[in-house]
């Protein structure tokens, strides 16, 4: 009883505070007060090719930063979501992944930094990494604001968690995890656009599972009705085309025929037996997921990257430097009958994916998807996989796939900031052209692993993790990124 009570004044709660908060683009011409600038005290370190040598990058926050009133912006920042307020300030949600936290940062209407804090912290989480994130908005999904988020590694909180992204940081220790979209080594969790099934809401999952003999990183679905988060059906992702027994039994450029299975399990070693039995594909490593902009028949177009994994009994069953998948969902059902085709493949030599070093993260717009890269170290089998992190751009019209730009790690040592023997991660790229008026311009944060404090002391924030002596103690950054085509 006190439970359910306890939700309804939450949920009343969050629609009295989002009331005052416009979390959609609407068309008013805010643009004009963005000012661009390096708001934070550390250097650029990315690198764009010729090709994108137009393209702007400003470093706004980094967890060196000390003019974001008692907040540290802490170790391993991941997926995020942006929102514009009706007093013209931006709230930003961001996943602090190794603090197992979520922090919200306000920006003011020139998109400069100037206050920090968490709404979910480690207590919370029980020390379950937040990885990957989503925003649910009115404009695109019918309701909200609600920010999704995935619990993976660390604790035992594994699954997907909802909040409110204007509640009060008092409340940072509660938890409020959505149970129907079962336990999983979780990701992401991604509701796609109300357009695709205009009475649903339908949310992916990617199972980031990595066990090193049997792919085991399933796409999971959850259907329920329109704004319904509690009470719809999990489903799992069955390649149904003859012959298909691994990932690695789809050649690139083929479409195959999938459906979803229903799904009852929701332990996560349940779930995962469950999901075997009943044929439900594992990839190695699920780890993102989007969906494409645009049109209804856009919409139900889905996109998966499997970051891959290099271990022996996993040969020729899963990807081993990473793949990107293309699902096609069902015009009338979700669960219906539809197509699922690897469009990169990096394990292809001389592939036009070659390069692949263990793609992470994925945004999808209308005409592009932005690739991100967390390279594991399978360089040793593919020399042309020898470089540091990169963000590809792949044209989902024409299949081209160029690089944009890739971690100065180089020029970061002589600075300072790490060392090139500790690959960095580029992650949390989201599309916020509409959101703050100006057009093809993005967030993307980076995982500076290996770059600690002199002295030592974490980068952590204590509000976000209580156990600051034991956190890890590198640090992170973000970017605005102005003039990729969307």
């Amino acid at each position: 009883m006190k439970k359910h009570l306890g939700l309804a004044i939450v949920s009343i709660a969050s629609l009295l505070v989002t009331s005052c908060n416009l979390d959609d683009f609407s068309g008013n011409p805010v643009g004009d007060r963005i000012e661009f600038e390096n708001h934070s005290i550390s250097p650029v370190l990315l690198k764009t090719t010729p090709e994108f040598e137009d393209v702007e990058i400003y470093n706004i926050l980094s967890s060196e930063d000390t003019y974001v009133p008692d907040f540290t912006y802490g170790s391993m920042a991941d997926g995020a979501g942006l929102l514009r307020n009706f007093d013209k300030t931006f709230t930003l949600i961001n996943n602090i992944e190794a603090d197992y936290s979520v922090a919200r940062i306000t920006l003011d209407p020139t998109f400069k930094p100037v206050k920090g804090e968490h709404i979910l912290n480690a207590v919370a989480t029980a020390n379950t990494a937040q990885c990957s994130g989503s925003m649910i908005t009115r404009l695109e999904h019918g309701f909200g604001p609600l920010y999704l988020s995935g619990g993976e590694w660390g604790g035992n909180s594994k699954g997907v968690f909802a909040t409110d992204p204007f509640r009060d940081p008092n409340a940072a220790s509660v938890p409020n995890m959505l149970t129907a979209m079962g336990q999983w080594s979780t990701e992401n969790a991604v509701a796609i656009g109300q357009r695709a099934y205009s009475n649903k809401t339908v949310v992916f999952i990617g199972d980031d599972d990595s066990d090193n003999e049997i792919p085991s990183g399933q796409l999971g679905m959850y259907v329920g009705r329109k704004g319904d988060l509690q009470s719809g059906k999990l489903y799992g992702l069955k390649v149904t085309s003859p012959g298909v027994t691994y990932e690695m039994d789809m050649e690139e450029g083929v479409a195959y025929d999938m459906e979803f299975v229903e799904l009852t399990e929701k332990n996560i070693d349940l779930l995962d037996a469950e999901a075997k039995s009943k044929g439900v594909l594992g990839f190695s490593r699920l780890e993102d997921i989007d969906w494409r902009r645009g049109t209804p028949d856009n919409n139900r177009e889905v996109y998966l990257t499997v970051t891959g994994r290099d271990r022996p009994d996993l040969i020729g069953k899963g990807t081993r430097s990473g793949r990107i998948y293309k699902v096609e969902l069902n015009d009338i059902d979700p669960a219906g009958a539809g197509k699922i085709t690897c469009v990169l493949d990096g394990d292809k030599i001389g592939g036009v994916a070659e390069a692949f070093h263990s793609p992470d993260n994925i945004l999808v717009t209308e005409n592009y998807a932005y690739i991100q890269e967390d390279p594991n170290g399978i360089q040793d089998f593919k020399p042309a996989a020898d470089h540091f992190a990169r963000l590809y751009q792949y044209d989902l019209n024409t299949g081209a796939l160029k690089t944009v730009l890739e971690c100065d790690q180089v020029g970061a040592a002589a600075q300072g900031y790490g060392t090139i023997d500790r690959t960095w991660e580029i992650t949390g790229m989201i599309d916020i052209s509409e959101t703050i008026g100006v057009n093809n311009t993005f967030l993307l944060i980076t995982q500076n692993h290996g770059w600690e404090r002199a002295d030592g002391v974490p980068f952590t924030d204590p509000t976000a993790n209580p156990d600051v002596a034991n956190s890890r103690k590198e640090g992170s950054m973000l970017y605005v990124i102005k003039g990729l085509e969307r």
